[in-house]
C-alpha cells in the first residue's frame, strides 16, 4: 500500500503536514487516512530524533500522536507488517532532508505553532472499538485517574488504568462487586511478545464493529505472562466514580504498564479478582488496549 503521502517527498506535503492544528489530528485521526498520518508523524518523530528539531514536551507530543496513529492504521485493516513498511519508509524520507534544509524549518516552525493549543490541553478521550480511555493530565495535589477505561462483569464494575497525583501514575485496577464480597488478590494477564509473533485477532474481518468480543481476543494460555498485583487497599473516595460507596483498589508493576504499552491496539487484556473460600473464586474482566500506548505518552507531556 503507497498513498500519495508516501510518493511525495518532505517538500510537497510540508504545507499540509499537521497544517491545520497538531490538535485537531490527535484528537480525530479519522480525519485523514490513517496510514497517511501515521507515516507523516513518523516522518516527523524520526527528523526530531536526528536533528533534535523540538523541545522535549513537543517532543513527546509528536511521539503520542505517532502512536496513536499507528493504533489508527491498524484497526483500519493493515496489519504489522505493512505499518512496518510505512514506518521503514517514512524514516528513510526524513534521513533524506538534511536538517538545516528550509522544507525541514518550514515544517518546524508549523508544527510549533500548533503545539501551543496541543499544550493547553487537560484532558483527551481516545476512543477504541468497544470502549474508550480517558486521559486527564490536569494538575493539583489530590489522586485521580490519570487515564481510565471503564469495563464491567456482569453486576461487577471495573476501572481500570493510571492513576494518582501529578507525576505518579500506578497501574491500578479498582473493582466495585455487586456482593460486597472482598477479593483477596487480583492479577493482571495479557499476551506474551517475547513468546508470540503477534496478536490472536482474526484480521480477516475488516469492519470493527463485526470482530470479535474482547474475551476472543486474548492469547491461549500458554502466550500469555501474568501479573500479579503487588499492593491492595480499599478504594478511596478520590477514586471511586460518583454514586460509588466502596470498592477495592489493586496496584500491579511498573513494567506490567510497559508490557501493555507494547500491545496491538486490537488486542484485550483481563483483570482477575480472586476470592477466597474452600475454593477461589475468580472473576475475570475484559480490558481493550486501544491507545493504551498513546494516552500514557500524553501524560508525560506538561502543561
Amino acid at each position: 500500500m503507497t498513498s500519495a503521502a508516501m510518493k511525495a517527498p518532505l517538500a510537497r506535503w510540508a504545507g499540509r503536514m499537521l497544517g491545520a492544528t497538531v490538535l485537531a489530528a490527535l484528537a480525530a485521526p479519522a480525519l485523514a487516512a490513517p496510514v497517511d498520518l501515521f507515516y507523516e508523524r513518523t516522518v516527523m518523530t524520526a527528523a526530531d530524533a536526528r536533528c533534535r528539531l523540538f523541545e522535549p514536551d513537543l517532543a513527546v507530543a509528536l511521539l503520542a500522536a505517532q502512536v496513536q496513529a499507528r493504533g489508527a492504521a491498524l484497526r483500519s485493516g493493515l496489519d504489522e507488517a505493512m505499518v512496518g513498511g510505512v514506518e521503514q519508509r517514512a524514516r528513510a524520507a526524513a534521513a533524506q532532508v538534511a536538517c538545516d534544509a528550509p522544507d525541514m524549518a518550514m515544517v518546524a516552525d508549523r508544527v510549533r505553532a500548533a503545539f501551543e493549543s496541543y499544550a493547553k490541553l487537560a484532558r483527551m478521550t481516545y476512543p477504541g472499538e468497544l470502549a474508550d480511555w480517558r486521559a486527564d493530565r490536569g494538575t493539583g495535589r489530590a489522586a485521580r485517574w490519570r487515564l481510565a477505561q471503564n469495563a464491567a462483569s456482569g453486576w461487577d464494575r471495573v476501572i481500570f488504568g493510571l492513576a494518582g497525583r501529578q507525576g505518579a501514575d500506578g497501574l491500578m485496577a479498582l473493582g466495585m462487586f455487586a456482593d460486597g464480597r472482598e477479593p483477596y488478590s487480583a492479577r493482571l494477564v495479557m499476551r506474551d511478545v517475547r513468546k508470540t509473533l503477534g496478536p490472536y485477532i482474526d484480521t480477516r474481518e475488516k469492519d470493527p464493529k463485526r470482530r470479535p468480543a474482547l474475551a476472543r481476543r486474548m492469547p491461549p494460555d500458554g502466550a500469555v505472562v501474568v501479573y500479579a498485583a503487588e499492593a491492595r487497599s480499599p478504594a478511596g473516595t478520590d477514586l471511586l466514580p460518583k454514586g460509588a460507596r466502596s470498592g477495592w483498589a489493586f496496584r500491579f508493576p511498573a513494567e506490567a504498564a510497559a508490557a501493555m504499552a507494547r500491545l496491538d491496539p486490537r488486542e484485550a487484556v483481563a483483570v482477575e479478582f480472586v476470592f477466597g473460600g474452600s475454593r477461589d473464586e475468580v472473576r475475570r474482566v475484559y480490558i481493550e488496549v486501544g491507545d493504551f500506548a498513546a494516552g500514557r505518552a500524553f501524560l508525560r507531556t506538561t502543561r
